[in-house]
């Protein structure tokens, strides 16, 4: 799962204790929305108005689903098959021994006490924009999470435009897909979600773009990571 289990849809508890309840057959890594959650959840976030995960916060169940929530990790990746699981994307100045190296920082945070000043006070945030090696502290904690889970646009040095959410092509001079860069990956082949107007698009082999916008009522799409074939499913 590429991420954003909950949030702007029906049966978000449902959702989380199904998955929950595969245990090692369901990998899946954290999107944005399950992050505002875990925010909310801890106090650091009050509810917006189009929210849809009142039904997880009041579950009599719902400090279960959020500590397994929490275990999930920001990026995935499958020696077997060569292929990282990421949500929003991996920026094209690292590899991926430093993408997994950044993940693991975050995810270490996530599992300690530490977790609860993050979501409280320092996970939202558009700044630091670029990633530095000197970034120390919740600055490099937050740029990270922002890389992984936010991520449309940015530049070839790794610079973020996290303002602009549209399709290709609406970004500033100087930016694009943070795909469309050289990257540093190789042959390993990356999937991930969170780009709704990309509707499964990256014109790029080894780039699978999965969120073929569900959310605004298209097809909900799922892919065999061994063939490629790719399954989709209407909403209705």
């Amino acid at each position: 799962m590429c991420g954003d289990l909950v949030n702007r849809g029906p049966e978000n508890l449902e959702t989380l204790r199904f998955l929950k309840s595969l245990g090692k057959r369901c990998v899946s890594v954290l999107g944005n929305h399950d992050l505002h959650l875990l925010a909310i959840a801890m106090g650091g976030h009050n509810l917006k108005r189009h929210d849809t995960i009142d039904d997880i916060l009041d579950a009599p169940d719902r400090e279960t689903l959020l500590k397994w929530l929490r275990k999930r990790p920001l990026l995935h990746y499958c020696p077997k098959l060569d292929t990282a699981m990421v949500h929003a994307g991996i920026p094209p100045i690292w590899d991926l021994s430093k993408a997994l190296r950044r993940s693991a920082e975050v995810e270490a945070m996530l599992q300690s006490d530490e977790h609860l000043s993050f979501f409280a006070d320092h996970m939202y945030g558009n700044l630091p924009a670029v990633w530095s090696k000197d970034l120390r502290g919740w600055p490099r904690l937050r740029m990270i999470t922002n890389y992984f889970t936010r991520m449309r646009f940015c530049n070839a040095e790794g610079r973020l435009d996290l303002g602009t959410k549209s399709g290709p092509g609406t970004q500033p001079e100087g930016y694009a897909p943070w795909f469309e860069f050289p990257n540093q990956l190789g042959k390993t082949e990356v999937v991930f979600g969170h780009w709704a107007a990309l509707m499964g698009e990256t014109r790029h082999k080894r780039i699978h773009a999965l969120d073929t916008g569900c959310v605004w009522g298209s097809a909900l799409t799922c892919m065999d990571i061994e063939s490629g074939e790719r399954f989709s499913v209407d909403p209705d």
